[in-house]
């Protein structure tokens, strides 16, 4: 078994052809989107592959060691994860190939008018064991 990442991104992958943006949904397309990632997630229960799976909230802060006595520097030219991350799933599959038809999967969920949105998801591979570094 193999643990895997989907990510689901806000933006950054190119743009699906017909995709409507969340925001311009109706609350019954969210709920129809929302059912849809539930009901992936338990029948991955049931098959014993689901690990975990999170939305993300869109507030967020950058946070880096500012030195010893300095306040956290919060500033910088950096992407905001809470643009580009909405959420994620963690299975655990027999293959890559498993892992692949899972995210192809996911990618279907619901959109507007009840049509799959195609998103692209970025799919990850988890390490097993931290690297070795040999000289």
């Amino acid at each position: 078994m193999a643990k895997y990442l989907m990510l689901k991104h806000y933006r950054g992958a190119p743009v699906p052809e017909g995709f409507v943006p969340m925001d311009r949904w109706t609350p019954e397309e969210v709920d129809a989107h929302i059912q849809y990632m539930r009901d992936f997630a338990a029948e991955l229960e049931r098959t014993g592959e689901f690990v975990d799976s999170q939305g993300l909230a869109p507030e967020g802060t950058w946070v880096q060691y500012g030195g010893e006595g300095k306040p956290p520097v919060t500033d910088g030219p950096f992407a905001e994860t809470k643009d580009l991350i909405a959420g994620w799933m963690i299975v655990d599959v027999d293959s890559h190939q498993r892992a692949l038809e899972l995210a192809a999967e996911l990618s279907a969920a619901p959109g507007a008018g009840g049509v799959p949105i195609r998103e692209w998801l970025e799919l990850r591979p988890i390490m097993s064991e931290p690297p070795t570094v040999t000289e």
